[in-house]
C-alpha cells in the first residue's frame, strides 16, 4: 500500500479557519500561497474546497483553471515558457474573472532566457507568477512543497507580492469532528497519532505508525537535506531531530545540544551547526519555537528556549511511540493550537526577590508555559495534568500569581472537569473542552 502519495481525503474535512481565510482575500490582488508541512492538505484545501466555494458563489467551472504540475500529464508546463502561454491562452480576451490554483509549482524550473546570454539570464515559476498578476481578469492561487517553498523564502520570492495562508496539521476539533470511532477514545488517538488528516483513514497502530514513520524517512529528510544541500550530515540531523523529540517543551538551545553530542554519542558538533540545521526543520515546518519572554521586564530572553512538534504524532513516531509523557505531549498541543488560532506565543517568565535563610537577597525565576498574545489580548496559561491536590495547585500557579496584570490567566488539565475559578481569579478547564471551544478561554 502506497502510502505517500497524491494527497487526497476519504473523509470530508472542512478546513473552515483555513477557507475563510482564502475567501477573504479572494481577489485582492496578491497571489494567495498555500505553505505548511507535506501532506497536510493544502492541495485539497485548494482543489476541494475552495473550488466547492467557488462554485457555490457562481463562479463557472471553465473560470477556474487548475494545474497540478506534479502529474505527469502536464510535465510540458513545468517549462516556465509554456506555462505562462498556457495560462494567458486561457485567460486573454475572455469574459469574467478567472481564478487560477497551480499545485506543486516547485515543479517548474528554472531555464536560460532565449533572448539573453549568461548564466544569471534565467527565467522560472516567480517570474511567471509576477507577470500572471498583472492580468486584470485573473486570482492566482499556488501551492508549494516545503522543499521549495519554505516560509523564509515567501516575502522575499514574491517581493511582497505574496498573501501567505500557514496550514498547520489538523486541530484536535477537526480531527474530533472527523473521527468515526468511539468519540471517548479520540483524545487519545490524537494525542498518540496527531492531526495529519491521512491517519483518520487509517484503522490499526501499525499502519498508522508506518505512515508517519515514512513521512520522515521519506518526505520530510529528504526535502531537508536536497533543500540545504546537506551530503554527509545525514545521521547528525536525525540525532538532532530525536533529541529535540525527547525534550519537547524543555528549555535548551545550541551549545547544550551541542555537549549533549559530545556526552552522549560522543560527536563533536559545533552549536553553529545546530542552530543551523534546527532552522532548516523550522522552515520545513516540522518544528516552531518559542522564545522566552520576562514579563515584568517587558523584554525578550535570548535562550534558553522552547521547541514543538508541528504536530504531536510525529513527534511520537520520530521516537517509534516508546515516549509517551502526557504532559509533554499535551503541552505541545496546546502550543499548536494557540497558533492555529492566530496567537503570537512566547514561554513566559516571572522574576522576583526573595531572601533566603541567611537573609541574603536571591533572585528567582518561575516559569509560564505559554503567554499568548493577539491584538490587545493576552492570556497566560498553563499545562498541567492534574491540580488534584492544594500542593500541586500551588506550584502551577505560583508563577501566575506574580504577574502582577489583570490579563486572564489559565490553568488547562488534563481531565474533564467543570470549568472553574480559583480565589486570585484563575480559571482551571480540562483539555478537551479548551480544545474544542475556542471561547472558552474567554468564559
Amino acid at each position: 500500500m502506497n502510502m505517500l502519495g497524491k494527497e487526497e481525503s476519504i473523509v470530508l474535512i472542512e478546513r473552515r479557519r483555513y477557507l475563510d481565510k482564502l475567501i477573504s482575500k479572494k481577489d485582492n490582488g496578491l497571489v494567495k500561497v498555500i505553505t505548511g508541512i507535506r501532506r497536510c492538505g493544502k492541495s485539497f484545501l485548494l482543489f476541494e474546497l475552495y473550488h466547492s466555494y467557488l462554485r457555490s458563489i457562481g463562479i463557472d467551472e471553465g473560470n477556474i483553471i487548475e494545474l497540478a504540475l506534479d502529474e505527469a500529464a502536464n510535465a510540458r508546463y513545468r517549462n516556465p515558457l509554456e506555462l505562462d502561454a498556457y495560462i494567458r491562452s486561457k485567460v486573454t480576451g475572455k469574459d469574467g474573472r478567472f481564478y487560477i490554483f497551480l499545485d506543486e509549482i516547485q515543479f517548474v524550473r528554472d531555464i536560460q532566457n532565449p533572448y539573453l546570454d549568461g548564466k544569471d539570464a534565467r527565467i522560472g515559476f516567480i517570474d511567471v507568477i509576477l507577470g500572471l498578476m498583472k492580468l486584470r481578469n485573473a486570482d492566482l492561487y499556488v501551492t508549494g512543497s516545503n522543499s521549495h517553498m519554505l516560509s523564509s523564502d515567501i516575502l522575499t520570492e514574491f517581493r511582497g507580492r505574496g498573501d501567505e495562508i500557514r496550514l498547520l496539521p489538523l486541530s484536535y476539533r477537526e480531527f474530533h469532528d472527523a473521527y468515526d470511532g468511539d468519540g471517548r477514545y479520540a483524545w487519545r488517538e490524537y494525542l498518540t497519532y496527531g492531526g495529519m488528516p491521512y491517519v483518520l483513514q487509517l484503522k490499526n497502530h501499525e499502519d498508522k505508525s508506518r505512515y508517519l514513520k515514512d513521512l520522515f524517512e521519506s518526505v520530510y529528510i529528504k526535502d531537508v537535506l536536497e533543500r540545504n544541500r546537506i551530503m554527509n550530515d545525514r545521521s547528525i540531523l536525525e540525532d538532532l531531530l530525536n533529541i529535540i523529540s525527547s525534550s519537547v517543551g524543555s528549555l535548551t538551545n545550541p551549545s547544550k545540544l551541542s555537549n549533549t553530542f559530545q556526552s552522549v554519542r560522543n560527536v563533536q558538533v559545533n552549536a553553529n551547526t545546530i542552530s543551523r540545521y534546527l532552522d532548516f526543520f523550522i522552515d520545513a515546518f516540522i518544528l516552531k519555537k518559542a522564545f522566552r519572554y520576562d514579563i515584568k521586564g517587558r523584554k525578550y530572553i535570548g535562550t534558553p528556549l522552547k521547541y514543538y512538534f508541528s504536530d504531536a504524532g510525529l513527534r511520537n513516531a520520530r521516537l517509534d511511540f516508546r515516549q509517551q509523557e502526557e504532559n509533554h505531549i499535551m503541552e505541545n498541543i496546546i502550543y499548536n493550537e494557540l497558533i492555529a488560532r492566530g496567537f503570537d506565543v512566547d514561554a513566559g517568565v516571572v522574576e522576583y526577590n526573595s531572601m533566603d535563610g541567611n537573609g541574603k537577597k536571591i533572585r528567582t525565576q518561575l516559569e509560564i508555559d505559554f503567554v499568548a498574545n493577539k491584538g490587545n489580548r493576552r492570556y497566560y496559561i498553563q499545562s498541567a495534568l492534574s491540580v488534584d491536590d492544594e500542593a500541586k495547585r500551588a506550584h502551577e500557579t505560583a508563577s501566575l500569581n506574580r504577574v502582577g496584570d489583570s490579563f486572564r490567566k489559565i490553568v488547562v488539565v488534563k481531565d474533564g472537569i467543570i470549568p472553574w475559578y480559583d480565589e486570585d481569579g484563575i480559571l482551571y478547564i480540562g483539555i478537551e473542552e479548551f480544545l474544542l471551544d475556542e471561547t472558552a478561554m474567554d468564559r
